[in-house]
């Protein structure tokens, strides 16, 4: 496994491993245990971005940037959207 691969694999498994701690969270009854899951949650993320900034410094995580038009016309979709009442 090279260096490229091995990052991809560590990205991928902070990825997945962010969304378990979320839903354990959000899951969680003991709210002391639930603020440990959000930390590592942070944790994580600060984590996935460093391993994001590694591979794009290296270019092996090349983001392309979306045209003006289409980020106006999802900022006007999702602004207008009004939340629901339970």
């Amino acid at each position: 496994m090279n260096d490229q691969e091995r990052i991809t694999d560590f990205l991928c498994s902070e990825k997945k491993m962010s969304a378990n701690y979320d839903s354990f969270a959000s899951e969680c009854v003991n709210l002391s245990l639930r603020d440990d899951f959000l930390n590592i949650f942070q944790q994580s993320h600060q984590t996935q971005t460093d391993l994001f900034k590694l591979a794009q410094s290296k270019g092996w995580y090349q983001v392309e940037q979306a045209p003006q038009n289409k980020v106006s016309q999802a900022y006007t979709k999702f602004s207008n959207q009004q939340p629901t009442a339970s």
